[in-house]
Parts: structure tokens; C-alpha cells; sequence
């Protein structure tokens, strides 16, 4: 048998799952580490916990799947994406905390790079809005926050890397510091139409190129593994940001095809080939994985609250004792009888891009009750996400394309039938979702398989995804159409909220 090592590295917990050559899991380990808050809207992780808890559960998942480190062909690592580590060269230790994605104290150099008129240079280069969210502005953080950064920066004693970076520099013994296409295009510093850090931003971010790693494809033997670690030596032979390797994992491999993974938010991305292409409908550009040196990019939008919707259901209104509930409760009224729930909690992201907007249901009644708002709770994930798919499609149709002929979906929330069905129903499409879910990891894993000889094309990794089940769309068009301009109004109205 020939087996896979995937290690994926996410915001609250590391996991590892071995899969054989046909993409089946295994063996999974998982372990969660300390989330770290120095202050509201600081979030920050500490390295050595990504880097002990990705090593044990990549011991335990071998240790499950009863097999040795001799036995994996190759590793892929994908990882929760734009969160930043600066450590010393020498000494291979850091010099902060990770500074997580969600983290916002780099918005002041943000509103600064936007008043002095970078937006639209950044945008062009990077794909990216200027935001807090993306690497850059962190690095930049650290550099004039941690003890003798910027000298120690000018001696070239100092690397930057996302959570990839940091994985391999550990797993090789500190011998490669290098990163893949899809992570370099989240540091807001990476020229993604040509392949390369940007000399003109990182002169502007004040940001030494001696602290960047090498830049490669997605699918590409990075390096070996110290012995030590598992017990052999195994090539890391597959890197993406999750969102790009969920997107691959999903056999997304050419333009047109998307997929949205439903998590605590929503992340939707479709391919568009290898042209760059700016969106003209408030999504951002990205670079997808890439097998070789062929570019490839793909429209990206994230809804801030998804599933976390249902976990407010829980925690704050107390509507429900755990989140397995909803899909029962929401089932218990055959709609959500004009109630719209829009959960800007903490704003709304693509397509709308309103920080200001505040969380609403409107549309109560006196015959309105728990259900129907936890009904509204659900449909607001799918509202929100078919916006997103909109959008898309009309920079498809803009650029020349054809809008999306069905929607791959993956993430913990898809197990939910009834908002599979009302997604299919309000987009007019089918909505897809496959017999392995865990695209993310399984991503990684074809991506290390691609390199190092376990799988010879894209045709063949096609082949091998396959669907557990269709969701096609029930609803006469001109009412999804109605809904999505009921949906529109409830979010006018959030954003005056």
C-alpha cells in the first residue's frame, strides 16, 4: 500500500490524517493548543504549540493507521493561512508569538497605506485589499515591536514565514526556509501575476527581503524530514493555504469550478484559470495551489459568520443545548415564515465589505417563534454564500467565462441537508457534496502525491473524486429570485442598524 501524510495545521487545533493512494482516510489525529488574547481584537498563537501538537498527531495518526514513517511516500501540509512567524536563523527560536489572521492591530498601517493612495497599487499587484487580515502589515508589527528586531533584521538573522514555513523549517532540521505560491499571495507582499515578492511593497512595508523564504509550486519536493522526528526521512512534497488545498482537494483543477467550505465563516472560491483577473464585485484574487510553474488564480469571498451563527443559537440565545439540534428545530416549521436573520456580528465581509453593519432579524411576528429564527439562522450561511456566488459569476461573465454550473461544498456545516437543499434552491444550481469531506487535508496530500510520483495527473486525481450526494435546486426561480431581494433589503438594513 502506498500511503499519504497530511498535516493540517489549523486555528485552534492541529491535525494529522494518513490516506491510501485512492484518497480514503486512514488514520486521523487531532489535538487543539492554547488560543492566546493580549488585548480585544489581538489574537495570537504560540509557535512551539503549532509546531508540538502538528509532530504529535503526525506520530499518533501513524501510530493509529499501524504503520511506519517508512511507509509514507510523501508529506503534504496545509495551514490556516496569513498568520505570522518571525524566528531567528541562528537559533531557530522565535521572536513573538504567531500573530493569528483574525488579529486586527496592523489596521492603523492599513488606514495609513490607504489614505496615502496604495490601495489600488496593492490591489494590482496582490490581488488584495488592504487589510489587517492579510501577513504584511504583521511583520511589520513585530519588526518594530520585538527587542532588536529591525537590527537583527539588517544582519539577515531574522525569517519570516506562514505556518507552513515555520512546519518545514522544524520538520527539515532548520535546512529550508521556502513556502508555496498560495501562501506567499496572503502576505499582501507577493506579486501574483508574475510569481514573486514584490520589491516595491516591501521597500513601502519597510519589510528586509532577507526574511522571506523561496517561493515554489504547490506540488514540489520542498525537502526531507530529520530521521529523528518519525523515524525516517519522508519528503514534504505538497503545500497550500487550507482554502486553496480544500479548493484542489475538490479536483477544482480548471476555470469554472468552485467550491465553499462551511465553516465557523464560509470561504468560496472559484477557479479562473491562468489569468489574472481583478474582481469587479468585491471579492479579493488569489493565487490557487499550483501543481507546477503554470500560474493559476481563483476569486475568493469569506462570510465572517457561518456556522458560527448556530453556535450564537447556543451560547447567547440559549435557543438550543448543542449545535446538533438546529437542523431539527429549524425542520420543525416548513419555513422561516419572513423571518431574516443577518448575522453581522462583526460586520459583513464579501460582497458587501461593511464593517459598520451590525447583526438584525427582521420580519417577526407575534406567530413567530424559536424555530423560525433557527430556521433563518441556517438560511442566512446559505444567503450569505449564494451573494458570494453571484458575485463570482458575474466576474466569470465580465472576464469572458460562464457562470458556475455547480457548487462543490465541503466544511462541517455541509452534513446539514436541509441548508444544502435551501443553497441548491436559492443559487439554481446544483450544490455537490462528496463522499470524502475532508478536502483540506486531502488537498495537501494529492498535491505531495502529484510530486513525488504517487499520482501521474490531474485527470487521474479527477477521477478519484467522488460524490456522496447531489442536492438539486426545487424552487421555482422567480421565488430564489424574490428570497435573494428579501435577503438584499435585510442587509440594507443591518448595515443602517
Amino acid at each position: 500500500m502506498t500511503y499519504l501524510l497530511a498535516l493540517d495545521q489549523g486555528t485552534s487545533s492541529s491535525r494529522s490524517i494518513v490516506f491510501d493512494a485512492d484518497g480514503r482516510t486512514v488514520a486521523m489525529a487531532q489535538r487543539e493548543f492554547r488560543q492566546i488574547y493580549p488585548q480585544p481584537g489581538w489574537v495570537e498563537h504560540d509557535p512551539e504549540d503549532l509546531w508540538q501538537t502538528q509532530l504529535a498527531t503526525a506520530r499518533e495518526a501513524l501510530a493509529k493507521a499501524g504503520i511506519t514513517a517508512a511507509q509514507v511516500k510523501a508529506i503534504g501540509i496545509t495551514n490556516q493561512r496569513e498568520t505570522t512567524v518571525v524566528w531567528n536563523r541562528r537559533t531557530g527560536v522565535p521572536i513573538h508569538n504567531a500573530i493569528v489572521w483574525q488579529d486586527r492591530r496592523g489596521e492603523p498601517l492599513c488606514a495609513q497605506l490607504r489614505a496615502q493612495g496604495h490601495a489600488e497599487t496593492i490591489r494590482q499587484s496582490t490581488g488584495l485589499v488592504v487589510d489587517a487580515y492579510f501577513s504584511a502589515t504583521k511583520i511589520r508589527w513585530i519588526l518594530d515591536h520585538a527587542p532588536g528586531a529591525h537590527i537583527a533584521a539588517a544582519h539577515g538573522d531574522l525569517a519570516f514565514g506562514t505556518v507552513d514555513s515555520w512546519l518545514l523549517w522544524k520538520l527539515t532540521g532548520g535546512r529550508v526556509h521556502a513556502t508555496d505560491v498560495s501562501n506567499a499571495a496572503r502576505t499582501m507582499l507577493f506579486d501574483i501575476r508574475h510569481n514573486v515578492w514584490d520589491h516595491e511593497l516591501l521597500k513601502l512595508l519597510h519589510v528586509p527581503d532577507s526574511l522571506l523564504p523561496a517561493v515554489h509550486p504547490s506540488s514540489h519536493v520542498f525537502g526531507e524530514t530529520d530521521v529523528a522526528l518519525l523515524g525516517a526521512s519522508i519528503p514534504v512534497a505538497g503545500m497550500a493555504g487550507d482554502q486553496q488545498s480544500a479548493l484542489f482537494g475538490q479536483a477544482c483543477f480548471s476555470a469554472g469550478l468552485a467550491k465553499n467550505t462551511y465553516g465557523t465563516g464560509c470561504f468560496m472560491l472559484m477557479h479562473t484559470g491562468a489569468q489574472f483577473r481583478a474582481s469587479q464585485n468585491g471579492l479579493i484574487t488569489t493565487a490557487a495551489a499550483q501543481p507546477d510553474t503554470t500560474p493559476g488564480y481563483a476569486l475568493e469571498g469569506s462570510v465572517f459568520i457561518g456556522g458560527a451563527v448556530v453556535q450564537w443559537l447556543r451560547d447567547g440565545l440559549r435557543a438550543i443545548s448543542s449545535s446538533s439540534e438546529v437542523q431539527g428545530l429549524a425542520e420543525s416549521v416548513p419555513d422561516a415564515g419572513g423571518v431574516l436573520f443577518v448575522p453581522a456580528f462583526t460586520g459583513l465581509g464579501a460582497p458587501y465589505w461593511d464593517t459598520n453593519a451590525r447583526g438584525t432579524i427582521t420580519g417577526l411576528t407575534r406567530g413567530s417563534t424559536v424555530a423560525h429564527i433557527a430556521r433563518a439562522a441556517l438560511e442566512s450561511i446559505a444567503f450569505q454564500s449564494a451573494a458570494l456566488l453571484q458575485a463570482m459569476s458575474r466576474d466569470a461573465v465580465a472576464g469572458g467565462g460562464t457562470p458556475v454550473a455547480e457548487l462543490r461544498v465541503d466544511g462541517g456545516a455541509c452534513v446539514n441537508n436541509l441548508l444544502m437543499q435551501f443553497q441548491a434552491d436559492l443559487l439554481g444550481i446544483p450544490v455537490v457534496r462528496p463522499q470524502v469531506t475532508e478536502t483540506t487535508a486531502l488537498g495537501a496530500a494529492y498535491l505531495a502525491g502529484l510530486a513525488t510520483g504517487v499520482y501521474k495527473s490531474l485527470d487521474e486525481l479527477s477521477a478519484l473524486w467522488q460524490v456522496e450526494r447531489r442536492f438539486h435546486p426545487t424552487l421555482p426561480r422567480e421565488r430564489a429570485e424574490a428570497l435573494m431581494a428579501d435577503w438584499a433589503h435585510a442587509v440594507r438594513q443591518a448595515s443602517a442598524a
